[in-house]
């Protein structure tokens, strides 16, 4: 397949596009709002001459933010315009750079010639830069015709993915040798951009930027006095963080057999997506005491599970924790991001599907800061293990953050690569 085949099937592929925002829609209303921008059409006005940064949900945008912020300090004459792809990812955005004047914000246009040119031309950046995996053929090809050069930062290809974009080498071939930087997290993947066509010389091994985490110096504090106020400065407290459908029943088994041996554990359940809030608040109200965090109730000594139904509250949902698990590995969904909880302390606990994050996992799981488990029964059995023996947990929690100090960095080195493209 090369780009004009692409660019035919995904314009007879639009009916599926808007049957899809449909559905979609049924369930999370906000994605049938603004239609439009995912056209490129009534667009908001914007400041041009700037950086356009990509992220395409929630967990991109997280990660780009230590970036945003540094490039608006280091570019302070220049507007940074965030495009995103879902509702969450965009509240994401607002919420974190609310009242910054110099970041504005729109969906990012459909992968057509048509709508990305039309974009591009409205907000006629200096540079793009494309978080982790999300390469559209026909954006990167806009701007090399209009040498507008894009990097793709933090970036990680997992084997599947490799073999996957290889079997479209008329395609992707094309679109990496357009690329102008692509700063890998691993030497591995650097290899498998390579062997698919990127420039050697474009191809850097940065690491990962989600090392560079920085926490607020009031989180841990604000989270001791929010359990103090609940009288749960002695109770077990474990968190199941962005978790998914298949999932929640499995954390939930294991709260069930924790309860038989520690009475007063508290859960704190955090589903990844905003639209099963409900669905996942009735599965744990059938079967235990339940508060949800949006109604703002305190947690009473009978409170079994507290369900963490906000936004832009997961660091602060896992401060208040002494055990985290991370979801989406106990399903095929791939995990998600492990040094959240390792930055904070926490003794990490996974389930078998981590390709998402197979190096970062590895080198937890070495270090002896995270664990994995098959199912409920072992995740079960792992939280009692780090309840009763404390002592273990500590050891976990600073090997976890131990990793996380060694490895920090690659923002710079990123920013760095960046610099001599906007140069």
């Amino acid at each position: 397949m090369n780009r004009t085949l692409y660019t035919l099937l995904f314009h007879l592929g639009l009916p599926l596009v808007a049957l899809r925002l449909y559905l979609r829609g049924r369930k999370a209303p906000a994605y049938r709002a603004r239609i439009a921008e995912r056209f490129a059409c009534k667009l908001a006005p914007m400041r041009q001459g700037g950086i356009w940064v990509h992220a395409v949900s929630v967990g991109e945008s997280i990660a780009a933010a230590p970036m945003v912020r540094a490039l608006l300090k280091q570019y302070p004459d220049l507007p940074i315009t965030l495009t995103c792809m879902t509702p969450t990812g965009s509240e994401r955005i607002r919420a974190m750079f609310q009242g910054e004047p110099r970041v504005q914000h729109c969906y990012l246009p459909y992968d057509l010639p048509w709508a990305a040119g039309r974009f591009l031309d409205h907000v006629r950046p200096k540079l793009g830069v494309i978080m982790e995996t999300e390469l559209w053929p026909n954006h990167i090809h806009q701007c090399a015709k209009r040498g507008i050069p894009v990097a793709l930062a933090n970036a990680r290809l997992s084997e599947r993915s490799a073999r996957g974009y290889a079997r479209f080498a008329g395609l992707t071939r094309p679109m990496l040798e357009e690329m102008s930087l692509i700063a890998v997290q691993t030497e591995t993947e650097a290899e498998r951009f390579r062997s698919l066509g990127a420039r050697p010389e474009c191809v850097q091994v940065t690491g990962s930027i989600k090392f560079d985490l920085k926490l607020d110096d009031e989180l841990l504090p604000r989270a001791r006095q929010l359990r103090e106020q609940w009288g749960a400065s002695q109770r077990p407290v474990w968190i199941a963080a962005s978790t998914h459908d298949g999932e929640d029943a499995q954390v939930l088994e294991a709260h069930r057999r924790l309860l038989e041996v520690h009475s007063d554990a508290l859960l704190i359940l955090v589903p990844r997506h905003p639209e099963r809030f409900n669905a996942v608040h009735a599965l744990c109200a059938e079967q235990f005491a339940t508060v949800r965090r949006s109604a703002g109730d305190a947690v009473a000594a009978q409170t079994q599970v507290l369900l963490g139904d906000t936004m832009g509250e997961l660091l602060f949902l896992y401060a208040l924790a002494d055990i985290a698990f991370v979801g989406g590995s106990l399903v095929a969904t791939g995990g998600h991001n492990p040094l959240e909880p390792a930055a904070l302390a926490l003794p990490v606990i996974m389930g078998p599907q981590v390709f998402n994050f197979l190096e970062i996992s590895a080198m937890l799981r070495d270090a002896g800061a995270l664990r994995q488990v098959d199912d409920a029964e072992g995740l079960a059995g792992e939280v009692r293990r780090l309840v009763e023996l404390p002592q273990d947990a500590r050891r976990m929690g600073e090997a976890g953050r131990a990793v996380m100090q060694a490895n920090q960095g690659a923002l710079q080195r990123l920013l760095d690569g960046l610099a001599a493209l906007i140069r």
